[in-house]
């Protein structure tokens, strides 16, 4: 009810406060559009002076005026593609149909200029990024191996840069890390083949041959 929602909002305004005073950023998990709201009207009443981002994560089911919200916060959305993948289709008898624009809309996000970063949840969710790189192109249904919600397939390269770039950006690398450029730490991973060349469906079946973690093999 509406009394316990302002007492579990003002809980955890206290702890986001108690953040701000050692000058921390915090990382909430955030699935529905409420929870979504609720810290995002708490970040936007306790900023962060300290150049650190806030990440939500999840941020799974949304409404369309909570974007504009998102936009003019320094927030980073922790997204884990592979949830269309294993939530598809028993999660519209919980949400309704009516809801499906606003869920799981990543590349809404990503048109509004929302910065994103991709993970796995793991071990909720295998590990292997390659399969949340996939999950984001082509939205395919584990159960039933049906396309769900096909306006926010994700290209190859917005997909990858989830894993990369967007990843670096999460924890303020983003000026020497998630990019293969000069000056920049070698972190990189080889695979097998070239993902830009694949059928969505042919992502899962890459192997990585090297990993390089900062100029290390």
């Amino acid at each position: 009810n509406e009394g316990v929602a302002i007492h579990e909002k003002a809980q955890l305004e206290a702890l986001v406060q108690q953040a701000r005073k050692k000058r921390m950023p915090v990382a909430v998990h955030a699935i529905g559009d409420q929870a979504v709201e609720t810290i995002a009207e708490i970040l936007h009443d306790n900023p962060l002076d300290s150049g650190e981002r806030d990440r939500i994560i999840h941020a799974q089911i949304l409404r369309d005026e909570l974007y504009d919200k998102l936009t003019k916060l320094n927030v980073i959305l922790d997204l884990q593609p592979t949830f269309v993948a294993s939530d598809f289709p028993w999660v519209i008898e919980r949400i309704g149909k009516h809801r499906l624009t606003h869920a799981y809309a990543w590349k809404t996000l990503l048109d509004k200029g929302i910065p994103c970063a991709g993970g796995s949840d793991a071990p909720i969710e295998e590990i292997n990024p390659l399969l949340g790189i996939r999950a984001a192109v082509e939205r395919r249904a584990s159960f039933d191996q049906k396309i769900y919600n096909a306006s926010q397939q994700l290209s190859m390269y917005e997909a990858i840069s989830l894993y990369t770039s967007g990843s670096a950006y999460a924890i303020r690398h983003e000026n020497d890390r998630g990019k293969i450029k000069e000056g920049y730490t070698a972190d990189f991973t080889v695979l097998d083949r070239d993902l830009f060349t694949l059928a969505p469906h042919e992502i899962g079946d890459t192997n990585v041959t090297m990993t390089i973690v900062d100029g290390d093999v």
